[in-house]
């Protein structure tokens, strides 16, 4: 992966985070863990963990419903870049890794 494409990942997460900070409902904290953009840029997967728990499916659903002015968001955020097809979806990996932190 080139460099210039690990760049636009980690801008997109950082863009994310900030978008999802200010437009979400503050019942629950959402955090932005990664972004995956494929390597034509058309489609792109941002991972999110939700604490609490509960509230992780009402927030992917928020998020992804939110998806184009996100994409606006990001346009007027990060010059040049082209809007990929989005979709939000909780980080399972990162969820896994902060069970067996809890365990041990």
């Amino acid at each position: 992966m080139s460099q210039r494409h690990e760049q636009m990942q980690e801008r997109m997460r950082e863009t994310a985070a900030e978008f999802l900070a200010r437009e979400s409902n503050r019942q629950s904290m959402v955090t932005v863990t990664a972004a995956e953009v494929s390597g034509d840029g058309k489609r792109a997967r941002i991972y999110i963990t939700v604490m609490p728990d509960d509230y992780e499916e009402e927030a992917v659903k928020f998020a992804n419903r939110n998806k184009h002015e996100f994409g606006m968001y990001l346009l007027k955020k990060v010059r040049g870049m082209r809007i990929p097809q989005m979709e939000f979806v909780i980080d399972r990996g990162e969820k896994m890794r902060q069970r067996l932190d809890e365990l041990s």
